[in-house]
């Protein structure tokens, strides 16, 4: 038997996780693993797909990485005792480029919300809670990845007020080059 469908989460408590709780993230990155190879079935030609299980081993390696510098945190969104979704927030040395973004810049690595939550709101009091940390930190920008043919994610950033910045491309280093 399934979970009714929450239309909408109520309160949410946030647990911040340190290396020794990463493993509690393990099903939630699972989701995001198969939402991933669903979504951009277009990219199996130039980047395999990953095993799930080999997909969270090196997540997780990268997690206990990240987690090494203070600045970076695990936020576990839980409705109850239930994990309903959780962000991996890094913050890095803005570049000083052609912008003016700050002395350092937040990177989400990753956004996953249990898809039996999707649409419940979980997402944007995860992201409110990401931002209400971030800006006690000083931090002034969010940078925010989703898969180009993620079109629901794509439109729950711009509902959350992020723009569309930077386009990235990938190919295999052996592809062929353009064909005039």
């Amino acid at each position: 038997m399934t979970k009714p469908r929450p239309s909408d989460v109520g309160v949410l408590s946030f647990r911040y996780l340190g290396v020794h709780e990463i493993d509690e993230l393990a099903d939630l990155w699972g989701a995001l693993h198969q939402q991933h190879t669903v979504t951009a079935p277009h990219l199996a030609d130039i980047i395999s797909a990953v095993s799930m299980d080999e997909s969270w081993r090196r997540r997780r390696a990268q997690y206990l990485a990240w987690l090494t510098d203070p600045d970076t945190m695990a936020i576990l969104a839980e409705s109850g005792d239930d994990p309903v979704g959780y962000a991996m927030v890094t913050v890095k040395e803005s570049a000083q480029g052609s912008w003016d973004r700050g002395e350092r810049v937040a990177v989400v690595q990753t956004f996953a919300i249990d898809p039996e939550y999707s649409g419940a709101g979980v997402g944007s009091k995860l992201l409110e809670e990401v931002r209400r940390q971030l800006g006690a930190m000083g931090v002034r920008d969010i940078e925010f990845s989703a898969l180009a043919t993620s079109s629901e994610d794509i439109r729950f950033l711009e509902q959350e007020g992020f723009q569309p910045f930077v386009t990235t491309m990938v190919c295999r280093v052996d592809a062929f080059g353009a064909h005039d």
